[in-house]
């Protein structure tokens, strides 16, 4: 199986505000593995991201476009 690499990006500029890569990657496993790195995720693009049951504790999101997030 082939490693699956997903970018959050920022939904202002554009830039790549934290890489995550794995066999089973997702982005509810990329959003928490930010979180666990310390990334600032403030204006990072989430929108339709399939976030249920994820940890969000400590998460600075400010700014972050969840527009359909679930």
């Amino acid at each position: 199986m082939s490693k699956v690499k997903i970018e959050i990006k920022s939904w202002f500029s554009g830039d790549v505000l934290f890489e995550y890569e794995s066999e089973s990657a997702t982005m509810k496993k990329a959003v928490e593995a930010a979180i666990d790195d310390n990334a600032d995720l403030s204006g990072a693009d989430l929108r339709d991201a399939d976030l249920r049951d994820a940890d969000l504790s400590g998460a600075d999101l400010r700014d972050a476009d969840l527009r359909d997030a679930d």
